[in-house]
């Protein structure tokens, strides 16, 4: 039986209104003992996901553990992306068993979750576990996360992925809302991350639109 393609995109691929998104306890205790990812790619790839979101008006979940009392402040990057952000503030290590997070994760109405946090073993896993046998589909950005050891980050992330979440990069994020450089609405938002915090992709765009006047959606 012969197969015709169409040009349409994936069901499982993201875009800006199917999901919500929620960063999980990146705050200053929780990163001093990461050893699974540099602490300055960490909080860049949690920089791309809050901007993200905030440019594609993506429902959007910060929650801490303890922060006043142990873990302490959210990292900048999350801060600077939404500084109106409600912050649900827990005692639990799985924020899916606290009832104002919950709360929240309902109030999106959305059953299709973008999920990352610290420690991946721990403050990820517990929800997207959870989430995973509530029926939610679950993605995981797994260099938004981090754990005490390379082992524990990857035995979390096999663990997640056996469960069926679907793992997922900072970057990829950015460019599957985006997908199209002819979406012109938000054409200088993706280029404006990926250029603050996309490493050599963004140095790559910054150098080709100041060289060249370049802009990926125009056609020759």
């Amino acid at each position: 039986m012969s197969i015709k393609a169409i040009a349409k995109p994936a069901s499982t691929l993201l875009s800006p209104k199917d999901h919500a998104l929620i960063l999980i306890d990146h705050q200053s205790q929780m990163a001093f003992n990461v050893k699974s990812i540099d602490i300055t790619n960490l909080r860049t790839n949690t920089g791309i996901l809050a901007h993200t979101a905030k440019g594609f008006n993506v429902p959007t979940i910060v929650s801490t553990i303890s922060k006043d009392t142990f873990a302490g402040p959210l990292f900048d990057e999350i801060t600077a992306a939404l500084p109106e952000a409600k912050i649900v503030d827990r005692t639990t290590s799985n924020a899916w068993e606290d009832e104002n997070f919950i709360a929240r994760v309902n109030a999106t109405g959305k059953s299709r979750l973008v999920i990352c946090g610290l420690w991946t073993s721990v403050c990820c896993n517990g929800p997207v576990l959870s989430a995973l046998e509530q029926g939610y589909e679950v993605y995981v950005v797994t260099d938004a996360c981090g754990d005490c050891t390379p082992e524990a980050h990857e035995r979390a992330i096999e663990r997640m992925l056996q469960a069926g979440a679907r793992p997922i990069t900072a970057l990829t994020y950015l460019l599957e809302l985006q997908r199209d450089w002819a979406r012109v609405e938000t054409y200088e938002l993706t280029t404006g991350v990926a250029k603050r915090f996309g490493g050599a992709f963004g140095v790559g765009i910054h150098y080709a639109h100041t060289m060249f006047a370049v802009h990926e959606g125009k056609k020759a």
